[in-house]
C-alpha cells in the first residue's frame, strides 16, 4: 500500500457498478472492471495500469478474469478484509 496509485485503484473498485456504469462489455459488479477503464480513470498509460494491478494481483487485493482479449479486476473483498485485520492487531488497536 506504498502506492497512491494503487490505493486510488482499490478505491475506485470498491463501488464498481457506479465509478464504471458505462462499461458495456460486462457488468462491473459481477464481472469486475476492464483494465483498459481502469487506466482510463488514473489518466495513466495501460502498461503502468497493468503492473499497479499485477502487484494488487500479486498481494492477493484483486482478482483478474480474462475473457477474450479483455482483463477484468475485481477486488477480493475478503482478502482486504483480512489484511484490515491483520494490520489493526499489528498497530495494537
Amino acid at each position: 500500500m506504498a502506492s497512491e496509485t494503487r490505493l486510488a485503484i482499490l478505491r475506485m473498485l470498491a463501488k464498481p457498478g457506479e465509478r464504471f456504469a458505462g462499461q458495456w462489455s460486462a457488468d462491473p459488479g459481477e464481472t469486475g472492471v476492464c483494465m483498459t477503464l481502469i487506466a482510463e480513470a488514473l489518466g495513466v498509460s495501460q502498461p503502468t495500469t497493468s503492473r499497479h494491478l499485477d502487484l494488487l494481483r500479486q498481494a492477493g487485493f484483486l482478482t483478474v478474469r480474462r475473457h477474450h482479449k479483455w482483463s477484468y479486476c475485481k477486488r477480493d473483498e475478503a482478502a482486504i478484509a483480512d489484511y484490515l485485520t491483520w494490520l489493526a492487531a499489528e498497530l495494537g488497536q
